[in-house]
């Protein structure tokens, strides 16, 4: 374990801790929200290349830039949350001021935990085998008449494993009942993307968010060689789990079924998954991400009128886990695949070839 506070430009002052249990290695950005920027496995890099090369100080990031884009300046990580407070698509919404009146605000892309410096770290290395290695962090997205929330995260792995873990609590700080939204953005570029990648999930359903994701229906877990002027494609999933526990997971795998990684989670925690493809150019991001959240990322009063948004009651927390595993072998990706195809189990799955008002407000 390493860490290190990077000096000059827009990265200066940015903290990054290296954790690295001796096959897998990856970097933890305190700064950013407790984001995980890059990683490696065994020589197999985890992440992608973004437009944005430096990790962002969020002193230099506004997030209301560009109609509410802003947050895309310091966009690069392997593993970003979007949230607490809100983590969709920039747009109005309604709350309460320091009056007790209803006022309308403006909610920016992806919410803004991601650009909070956690304000407490700590590290952890059991003794005894396996050796667990945690780093803790807590991140506050707070203000006085607004939101509350407090982000406490172990993120872990094994001497030795080709697996981490992401155990995350978020406690509502206010006396009064507040809502949360919470969204883990999973990116990945090569050597797991390629022409002919797939994205293998257990799925009751699949919409399409709108009318330019309906062009690409056809292949919509599949992915192509990077295509210049390529405009994104968002895929809204409804997954099917271990009907006693809620257990899940997708699998983004090569062309030649020998890499993978695998993204484990719970439904009861987050019932939402969302497929976000990129195949642009490399130098504008040649990216997909796996996206599992409490909610689809839409504008939150979307959400909220499809009963999609969580209320928490004072000092009530709720907790999301998320594992994540690399396969580098034929053998291990093909184990992965017959797991999801029993989570799959007699559900028919549905591939809608229309955009439906239950998933895309009408806007869109």
């Amino acid at each position: 374990i390493r860490k290190s506070t990077l000096k000059g430009g827009l990265q200066d002052g940015v903290d990054l801790i290296e954790v690295n249990n001796g096959a897998l290695s990856f970097f933890i950005v305190p700064t950013r929200g407790m984001s995980l920027w890059k990683g490696s496995y065994k020589g197999i890099p985890l992440g992608w290349d973004s437009p944005v090369r430096d990790l962002v100080n969020p002193a230099f990031i506004d997030l209301n830039d560009r109609a509410g884009l802003g947050w895309l300046k310091g966009f690069n990580e392997w593993i970003v949350r979007c949230g607490l407070d809100s983590n969709g698509a920039p747009g109005n919404d309604t709350v309460i001021d320091n009056n007790g009146n209803e006022t309308k605000v403006f909610l920016p892309l992806h919410g803004k935990v991601a650009n909070i410096p956690a304000r407490h770290v700590e590290i952890f290395i059991e003794l005894f085998p396996p050796h667990r290695i945690t780093v803790v962090g807590i991140v506050e997205e707070t203000m006085m008449f607004g939101p509350r929330l407090r982000l406490t995260t172990k993120i872990s792995t094994d001497l030795g494993s080709n697996n981490l873990t992401i155990s995350d609590q978020v406690t509502n700080l206010n006396q009064n009942p507040s809502e949360l939204q919470l969204l883990y953005h999973c990116n990945y570029g090569a050597p797991f993307l390629e022409k002919g990648a797939v994205c293998v999930a257990p799925f009751k359903t699949v919409f399409p968010r709108d009318l330019r994701a309906l062009d690409g229906i056809k292949t919509f877990s599949s992915f192509s060689d990077p295509e210049p002027g390529f405009v994104e494609q968002v895929y809204f999933y409804e997954l099917t789990g271990e009907p006693k526990t809620g257990k899940t997971a997708v699998l983004l795998k090569n062309k030649e079924n020998n890499l993978g990684v695998s993204l484990h989670f719970n439904l009861r925690q987050m019932p939402c998954f969302t497929l976000w493809k990129n195949t642009n150019t490399i130098e504008s991001g040649y990216v997909v991400g796996l996206e599992p959240a409490t909610n689809y990322p839409n504008p939150k009063w979307f959400e909220r009128q499809q009963e999609r948004v969580v209320s928490l009651q004072n000092d009530e927390t709720r907790q999301f886990d998320l594992s994540v595993s690399i396969h580098n072998t034929k053998q291990s990706v093909k184990e992965m695949e017959s797991f999801i195809k029993q989570l799959q189990n007699d559900t028919k799955p549905k591939v809608s070839e229309q955009v439906s008002n239950f998933f895309t407000p009408a806007e869109k």
